[in-house]
């Protein structure tokens, strides 16, 4: 089981990791990248007011037209990449696929933090708590 991370206020200037995990399917993941994009924006604000520089663990993809890690082969290249103590962002405004992200997860030393959007008409609530629930399962504790 991972040890237990320390949760500590933001020092001037830290930078936070933030990964989009997706759906397998590329239709579901380029109609919801616009209201990732938005959320994702209103992420970096919250966290620059608090001093803190938000860095995107992996970038959009032009030819896929969305920014999600959409399988769980990118999802190990993306964390590979990651620094493993870095607070970590998990942002959700669509349905995703846990297994994507959960080994990356259930190896990270760092915080992690779960966001998503709270919409009717995108499911990114529905995909956290999904992610949420594999991570209680494998004992991985959130921020």
């Amino acid at each position: 089981m991972p040890a237990l991370r320390s949760y500590t206020k933001l020092t001037p200037m830290k930078t936070v990791y933030l990964i989009a995990n997706g759906d397998l399917r590329l239709s579901a993941n380029q109609n919801c990248e616009a209201a990732q994009a938005a959320m994702e924006k209103q992420i970096v604000a919250a966290f620059e007011r608090e001093g803190a520089k938000v860095v995107r663990g992996h970038p959009y993809d032009p030819a896929k037209k969305h920014g999600f890690i959409d399988s769980q082969k990118y999802g190990m290249e993306v964390f590979r990449k990651l620094p493993h103590d870095a607070p970590l962002v998990v942002a959700e405004a669509l349905w995703q696929y846990s297994h994507h992200v959960l080994h990356g997860l259930y190896t990270h030393r760092g915080p992690i933090l779960t966001v998503a959007n709270w919409s009717g008409t995108w499911p990114g609530l529905v995909g956290m708590l999904n992610l949420n629930g594999s991570m209680t399962k494998a004992g991985i504790q959130s921020a």
